[in-house]
């Protein structure tokens, strides 16, 4: 079985993201939410969205569970008050439950959270993970570490204050958490080719400095995008982490820490499994995602990993068994039911 940890409803009709494009302006007019209700999208345009894009692709790769989430670049944290991002958060989160209760086969939900820019997680923060985790049946969610986009305005994710009460929150309802940016606001930061990146290598960065898995040692993270830079420039991660008398990083990082597969050429994937343990890679192409081009190489599309799982030399049979679906079922404890129905 391959498990796909990280999908997005990239698809949704295009009256979604037209919602939110009024939402947003009109919170920059007045400061308020919107008051008009989000459009309805009916079964017919959800299973339209899924079977001819995501399902369509799964089926020509082969894989057979996607763990969805809403659009990550339209989560929007950095736009709108608590009132507009939970509205916002309660939508995209329902049509991906009725996305996933449409093919449980294939799909088992992750849910996005109301982050607001300036304002720590709080009470709304953990009603919708709860409903989500609890009502929806939803195996996991996605947490911002900037939900300034791009501006980098609150504190780091190992501030006690700040952050702590969340991880309480994901900690008591025992589901991994996926760190995930949405937009830019920062001309600097191209979005999904620099601060998605920027924003996985500064997680990892920040959570090896810290004491959080001491605090916190069942929390469980998945750094996506092939872990952002650090796989790769791993002997100054952990020469610092020498320096700084942290110990070692695979002792220090690996009970609490995951990377996935969403790394688009055969040497960064052939990197990945060289630096990091088998143990601690999750399968994962991120379709229908950031990129869609195909590969005038091997006429093969640059987003399609289990290609490159299939041909690396570098781990062994069993241990991309591992990386296709163990690792995946040992970390999402509420996945048992929806490996069941497929």
């Amino acid at each position: 079985m391959i498990i796909d940890c990280h999908g997005h409803f990239t698809t949704t009709p295009p009256e979604v993201m037209a919602y939110r494009a009024r939402q947003v302006e009109h919170f920059q007019a007045t400061g308020q939410c919107l008051p008009e209700d989000p459009p309805e999208i009916s079964d017919a345009q959800i299973h339209a969205a899924i079977s001819e894009n995501q399902l369509k692709v799964m089926q020509e790769r082969g894989i057979d569970l996607t763990l969805f989430s809403p659009r990550a670049i339209g989560m929007d944290h950095q736009f709108g008050d608590e009132a507009t991002n939970v509205r916002w958060a309660e939508y995209c989160n329902n049509l991906v439950d009725r996305a996933c209760k449409m093919f449980p086969q294939h799909l088992a939900g992750v849910c996005q959270l109301p982050q607001v820019t300036g304002q720590k997680p709080g009470a709304a923060v953990f009603r919708e993970l709860q409903r989500c985790i609890q009502e929806l049946g939803f195996v996991g969610a996605n947490l911002n570490p900037d939900p300034s986009g791009g501006h980098w305005s609150d504190p780091p994710l190992w501030d006690k204050d700040w952050w702590y009460p969340l991880y309480d929150q994901l900690v008591a309802l025992d589901v991994p958490v996926m760190i995930h940016v949405s937009g830019s606001c920062n001309p600097h930061f191209n979005a999904v080719a620099t601060h998605y990146i920027n924003g996985d290598t500064t997680a990892f960065v920040q959570f090896m400095m810290s004491d959080l898995f001491k605090d916190y040692p069942s929390l469980k993270f998945i750094i996506p995008h092939g872990g952002g830079a650090a796989p790769y420039h791993w002997g100054r991660y952990q020469g610092m982490a020498i320096d700084m008398g942290l110990g070692d990083l695979t002792t220090r990082m690996f009970n609490n820490l995951y990377f996935d597969t969403c790394v688009y050429h055969q040497p960064g994937i052939d990197l990945l499994l060289k630096v990091i343990p088998s143990g601690n890679v999750l399968f994962a192409s991120e379709t229908i995602g950031a990129v869609r081009a195909v590969d005038p190489k091997t006429g093969r599309n640059f987003d399609d990993t289990h290609e490159y799982i299939k041909a690396t030399q570098v781990v062994s049979d069993a241990d991309k068994e591992k990386i296709y679906q163990h690792n995946a079922l040992g970390l999402y404890k509420r996945l048992g039911q929806h490996v069941r129905k497929a």
